[in-house]
């Protein structure tokens, strides 16, 4: 596989775990931190700095705004 099609697998993942789920990764997992949330942060750290590959970045955009739709909201607001 190439490096284009592994980073598409892990987003696919991520996708569906969210879409499955209804939630975010959590950080406190340590299966869920080794599966997803290493890859986010490595990903959102690029997607910030203007590095991350033109043809990753709608997709990731999309991938951000579909996590903003389940973001942990504080029970007591």
């Amino acid at each position: 596989m190439t490096q284009g099609e592994l980073w598409l697998a892990k987003y696919n993942l991520v996708v569906s775990f969210i879409e499955t789920n209804h939630r975010n990764p959590s950080k406190y997992d340590p299966i869920e931190r080794g599966q997803f949330c290493n890859w986010l942060k490595h990903n959102k750290r690029l997607f910030n700095s203007g590095q991350l590959k033109e043809d990753r970045e709608e997709r990731f955009e999309e991938l951000m705004k579909l996590m903003g739709e389940y973001k942990h909201k504080n029970q007591y607001e």
